[in-house]
């Protein structure tokens, strides 16, 4: 069975910029490999779905492992540029932690084939894809990390790395948990996840923006 969800396979084209060539290839090779997985995903269908020659395909990105590692990057670059764009330093806390959790599960709804990839496909994944996932987790921990210490400057404390590090990967867990349980439930909305993650979130990061903690009873 193809991956015609689109309408079927792309007609062959020629002369392409490589650039557009190389888009139209990763295109197709997302939708193929999320809906097939890894292992089950053939390189006949990605030339296919792409409208390339499978020689072709292999000159541009090269093996099956090589492509892969090629759309984990482009998708892990996507989703932290349009995060990282999204919570303007200029703004209260509050409103940037906001846009950055709408826009992430805007990302989700918006490219799901992008998120199984980057989330369901590579988590099932041996070498040399465990190296694409904890670089890519990584640069997000970071990211994370930077909102959160914005978010407390000119607070009554400001967070550390060794305090915001430890949000920033409950915050991410928290993040792809929900979307990838999202996924099989899909009558919900962006907004609406967005929404529940930030009550549950902010209801306790935005205390320790203002100084107020919580200690157990001795």
């Amino acid at each position: 069975m193809k991956a015609e969800d689109n309408g079927g396979p792309r007609p062959r084209s020629r002369r392409l910029p490589r650039e557009v060539r190389e888009r139209q290839i990763l295109d197709a090779a997302v939708e193929v490999f999320a809906a097939r997985g890894f292992h089950n995903a053939s390189m006949d269908e990605i030339s296919e779905v792409a409208g390339v020659s499978k020689p072709m395909l292999y000159a541009y990105l090269g093996a099956k492992d090589e492509l892969f590692i090629a759309c984990v990057r482009r998708e892990s670059t996507l989703l932290i540029e349009t995060i990282g764009g999204a919570a303007e330093s200029g703004l209260p806390p509050v409103e940037q932690l906001w846009r950055a959790l709408r826009v992430f599960f805007e990302y989700v709804q918006r490219n799901r084939a992008g998120w199984t990839v980057l989330h369901r496909q590579t988590n099932s994944q041996g070498e040399p894809n465990v190296a694409e996932l904890v670089e890519w987790r990584e640069r997000a921990m970071v990211l994370i990390a930077e909102l959160l210490a914005r978010a407390t400057d000119g607070s009554a404390q400001p967070m550390q790395p060794q305090q915001t590090e430890p949000f920033a990967a409950a915050l991410a867990g928290a993040g792809e948990a929900l979307a990838d349980w999202w996924v099989d439930n899909p009558e919900h909305t962006a907004d609406g996840l967005a929404m529940r993650l930030m009550n549950m979130v902010w209801m306790g990061f935005g205390d320790l923006v203002e100084g107020r903690t919580w200690t157990p009873a001795e």
